[in-house]
């Protein structure tokens, strides 16, 4: 569960700082490029840990599954309550077939030793 949780951490920073500077696209590319810098080193606090901790209990495959679904979660609500942009039907089939990805990542897979 601490994985999960530090993994939820730094994806909310890497949002951040990957797709912040899209509300403010009046501030000069620099500024932009500077300030997501700072706020992904807040991400890599929380995301090395989480890989830390977590590999053994899971596989280094599916930590990057878990990873990458996490980043799904956060971005949907980051984009829809801070971009304002609104959840379309293709979207959620997309997510869904990123969900069938995650079980398949883990059906059968035991975690490692």
């Amino acid at each position: 569960m601490l994985t999960i949780l530090l993994l939820l951490i730094s994806n909310t920073f890497m949002t951040f700082a990957w797709y912040g500077h899209l509300k403010h696209r009046d501030a000069p590319l620099w500024e932009a490029i500077l300030f997501s810098w700072l706020i992904a080193l807040g991400e890599y606090c929380f995301q090395v840990p989480a890989n830390r901790f977590g590999y053994g209990r899971f596989t280094g495959f599916q930590l990057k599954i878990i990873q990458e679904s996490i980043t799904m979660v956060v971005f949907v609500g980051f984009a829809y309550f801070y971009l304002g942009e609104s959840l379309r039907w293709n979207y959620v089939v997309s997510f869904l077939c990123i969900l069938a990805a995650v079980v398949f990542g883990f059906w059968g897979s035991p975690a490692q030793k």
